[in-house]
């Protein structure tokens, strides 16, 4: 009865530990590339790849900021950040509003940002 106890226990508790939320980090804000304009790039470069995230959401979308220019931004200089990149050119952060035609019809949001993330040599 005590080992029997005592196992239950021990699964309940694997249990618990194994549905816990993992924090997920971010990249340190301060140390993101920047969004740099062709006046701005005194260095050579190479360009490092085309960066372009797409996000849709459907109805209302209270997660995010709805500055679209500012989630664009961070979201681009965030990717470019994981890539190794030292700036971004050419950013471009667009929306489209589309419906999605089922019954009842609902209103749908694509989101896109797209840039190039460079390298200086």
């Amino acid at each position: 009865m005590g080992q029997a106890r005592f196992f239950i226990i021990i699964a309940t508790l694997m249990l618990l530990v194994g549905c816990s939320a993992v924090p997920i980090t971010k990249p340190d804000r301060g140390n993101l590339p920047p969004v740099l304009s062709q006046d701005e790039l005194l260095k050579p470069y190479t360009k490092i790849g085309r960066i372009q995230i797409t996000r849709e959401v459907y109805f209302q979308d209270y997660h995010h900021d709805p500055n679209l220019q500012e989630w664009g931004l961070r979201a681009l200089r965030e990717e470019a950040y994981k890539m190794g990149a030292d700036a971004i050119i050419f950013p471009e952060v667009t929306s489209k509003k589309n419906t999605i035609i089922l019954f009842p019809a609902f209103p749908a949001t694509e989101y896109r940002a797209a840039g190039v993330a460079i390298k200086f040599k």
